[in-house]
């Protein structure tokens, strides 16, 4: 696991290396084991490495093809890297070390962009052909790995944060006043935009073409996309179970391999239970590494938020060397300032749990599993799917649904929230940005099972894709390799194949409930992740897959109206805060004390501008 950046001048001036050290040294804790810049002409790319596999410097880089024509800087992990070693070889190709960063570039060499799609496993990479003259830059099928672009003038920028490309003197820190009405209405962002302006992610599952010296703007192209949807001739329940338990084994197993240790979080739910159960039968006493809360201040159903005992219980099952952290407010304080640094760009859900989780499992060791993915992939929102199940064609499907993800600010506040730029953001029109998520899935929708997977899709293409951006970012803050088992191909593949009725039990009972009360949902149901839930049996307690569906939450409700109600007021009531530049200080105010008064639960719209206006400070100043 690394850190890639790059430049080029479209001008053909020669590149700096002390520029091109400059972008990678602000991603230096991405990679503490080693550095490396390469230089020609008006080129430079740049690593920073975090050495997991072949520890020597043979996996130094960027790496060199042995035919001199090609430069590699590569981010991730390939889990089938040495089955395609042993293919390159049957060609003829050599190698020098044990790394999958050789059989990466040597699997370009061979296929070029059709190899993407041969790999399995998590990565970003760029690489230059120097014979053509092009550049490649390109990211795994799911996401898991971010990267970013940027053209500013005559100079192209990238990297794997976005600091590495602002440290670049060419760069301008601005922000993208309409990518605010994105976020504050999805609390995430669907399209390819962040909130700095004229720096876009790379989409999962596509890669980026730059010839300079003919194409000045940079093409980029879809490689993979999902596809949910229901089987011709489908299996029985019993064939599904038996594939399913085969496949995570497998997936689980692929996932160990690693020259450094390995461990595992471990919370009280499903998804981090088998990946630790699995695990556990290869690696006696792996580490485990749990996040509680202090709930002395908690109330209604954040009481139920620590899942420490949960943990504990399935420590003791599976003979884990287990180790906690508990949260109290002031925490979420502590570490604002650090977390908005690391995380640039504000995703989904409140994130600083995920930090505290990572700082921890980063002082045992540099490789850890996580549970994400489960629920997106065997359906564990059904609460959310449910809203949308029953329409008269696409376009009723997207109305419905699209009100259901307003997550912060509705249609109706937002442009009021916003009025102070209303000249800049006129354009923006929300519900299309969610339309045009879906590239094929608009037609010949028939059935509920038809708009489920729609959900899925949806869900997955975003929702799962800001929880790997945050959870990337949070986990390299502290030099730490986050895995996600659940998304190896051969398992995403299945997933997207299981029939809907094996993954939710009440398409004729659709239900409707809050989002905060999501475990009366499961009590009243026992609903979502069916499949997963019977296949998992076998490795976890029943207690365990028959548990209601629990996030990774702290008690923000409680807290903002509490004991951080103070930190919350200086913040966002005070009009010297920078995000009254743009949004209108009345609004805003309105909003929150809906929260402090217990009005409202508005805890992720609290933590959204809590967030954003550190943001401000950190990156416009």
């Amino acid at each position: 696991m690394c850190g890639i950046a790059g430049v080029i001048h479209l001008d053909n001036k020669p590149s700096s290396a002390i520029a091109l050290k400059r972008m990678t040294d602000a991603i230096r804790h991405r990679g503490p084991d080693g550095e490396g810049e390469w230089i020609e002409n008006n080129v430079g790319i740049g690593h920073r490495r975090l050495a997991i596999i072949d520890l020597s410097p043979a996996g130094h880089q960027p790496m060199m093809s042995e035919d001199n024509r090609y430069i590699l800087s590569y981010n991730g992990e390939i889990y089938n890297f040495k089955e395609l070693r042993v293919e390159l070889e049957a060609k003829g190709y050599r190698f020098k070390s044990k790394t999958d960063t050789e059989v990466v570039l040597n699997a370009f060499r061979e296929w070029r962009e059709n190899a993407f799609l041969k790999f399995n496993g998590m990565f970003a990479l760029a690489i230059w052909d120097r014979a053509e003259q092009e550049l490649f830059i390109a990211r795994d099928r799911y996401g898991v790995k971010p990267v970013y672009y940027s053209t500013q003038g005559n100079t192209f920028l990238f990297g794997s944060e976005i600091k590495a490309i602002m440290a670049h003197p060419d760069a301008n820190a601005e922000l993208n006043k309409p990518a605010l009405i994105e976020y504050f209405t999805f609390q995430n962002f669907l399209t390819e935009q962040t909130l700095h302006k004229d720096v876009s992610i790379l989409p999962a599952g596509s890669f980026l073409r730059l010839s300079p010296n003919r194409h000045k703007a940079p093409r980029i192209e879809i490689y993979w996309d999902y596809n949910f949807s229901e089987p011709e001739t489908p299996l029985t329940e019993e064939e599904y179970i038996e594939e399913l338990d085969r496949l995570m084994v497998q997936a689980v197993s692929r996932q160990l391999v690693s020259d450094v240790e390995v461990s595992s979080y471990l919370s009280g739910g499903m998804d981090s239970g088998t990946l630790t159960a699995l695990a556990a039968q290869q690696l006696p006493y792996i580490k485990t590494f749990t996040v509680g809360f202090d709930m002395s201040s908690a109330s209604g159903m954040e009481l139920s938020f620590d899942e420490r005992a949960k943990a504990e219980h399935m420590s003791y099952v599976f003979r884990t060397e287990h180790y906690e952290m508990v949260l109290k407010a002031g925490d979420m304080e502590r570490c604002m300032s650090d977390l908005v640094w690391h995380l640039e760009e504000p995703r989904v859900g409140q994130s600083y749990p995920n930090f505290y989780a990572a700082k921890l499992a980063s002082k045992f060791g540099k490789v850890v599993l996580s549970g994400a993915g489960g629920d997106e992939l065997f359906a564990g929102y059904p609460w959310r799917y449910y809203r949308a199940v029953v329409n008269d064609d696409f376009e009723h499907y997207i109305d419905k649904y699209y009100l259901f993800w307003q997550r912060l600010i509705d249609n109706k506040d937002i442009h009021k929230v916003f009025s102070p730029i209303k000249g800049d953001v006129e354009g923006v029109w929300t519900r299309d940005i969610m339309r045009d998520t879906f590239h094929h899935h608009a037609h010949n929708l028939t059935k509920p099972e038809d708009y489920i997977n729609h959900s899925l899709y949806f869900e997955a293409k975003t929702f799962l894709h800001g929880l790997f951006v945050v959870e990337d970012k949070l986990s390299m803050a502290h030099s730490l390799e986050s895995r996600v088992p659940f998304m190896d191909n051969d398992l995403v593949d299945f997933a997207m194949s299981v029939p809907v009725k094996h993954k939710l039990g009440n398409l004729d009972k659709v239900i409707s409930v809050d989002e905060n009360e999501v475990q009366k949902f499961f009590q009243r149901t026992k609903d979502g992740k069916l499949l997963l839930r019977k296949a998992m049996q076998k490795y976890i307690p029943e207690v365990v897959t028959n548990r209601e569906k629990q996030g990774f939450s702290s008690p923000d409700a409680s807290w903002f109206k509490g004991e951080s109600i103070d930190y919350v007021r200086a913040k966002l009531l005070d009009s010297n805060a920078m995000i009254y530049d743009f949004m209108d200080r009345k609004e805003v105010e309105r909003l929150v004390n809906q929260h402090l008064s217990g009005e409202l639960n508005r805890r992720l719209l609290i933590w959204s501008l809590l967030n954003v206006e550190e943001w401000c400070r950190k990156f416009l100043k």
